[in-house]
């Protein structure tokens, strides 16, 4: 496999502070996740603070569910840029665009990317768990990254 296809999901598209809230929640959390026990422990509190114990537990699983269907299932291991970076990298838009669609309730447009990221066959299973996940970041009431940025007035470093 050339190195071009191999990286492909990597190439930068955009920034993370071009997303809205549901977006960027789902980018960050999935390199959260990625990132090992300690990350995956700030994205379990990070749910639990924002929807309580039992909703947050709840929430959470779902998420870790999706992300492990992606890794099993999926066409091809998702690309990820670092958790601190700013740029979103293709693999991750098309992950955040598939949450945001399953969460306004889009089903079908949902099972058709979710097949850009699995199986056919998981469609239907991963557009599912996509759509609660996606809900759940709604109830969380994040903020967008630009609304973020201009409260704090600072630019983090880009690191890759």
């Amino acid at each position: 496999m050339s190195e071009l296809r191999k990286n492909r999901g990597g190439a930068p598209v955009g920034l993370i502070a071009e997303l809205d809230s549901i977006e960027a929640a789902s980018v960050l959390y999935l390199r959260l996740w990625c990132d090992g026990p300690d990350a995956q422990a700030q994205v379990w509190n990070d749910f639990a603070s924002g929807l309580g114990a039992d909703q947050g537990r709840k929430a959470c699983k779902s998420f870790e569910d999706l992300c492990g269907m992606c890794a099993r299932h999926g066409r091809r291991p998702l690309m990820r840029h670092s958790v601190q970076c700013k740029c979103l990298g293709a693999d991750e838009s098309c992950f955040a665009n598939f949450i945001a669609t399953a969460a306004t309730g889009e089903r079908e447009d949902a099972m058709l990317m979710a097949t850009l990221l699995v199986r056919p066959d998981m469609a239907p299973l991963v557009a599912s768990l996509a759509a609660e996940v996606g809900l759940a970041f709604l109830r969380m009431r994040l903020s967008a990254p630009r609304d973020i940025e201009k409260a704090t007035a600072q630019t983090p470093k880009i690191v890759h």
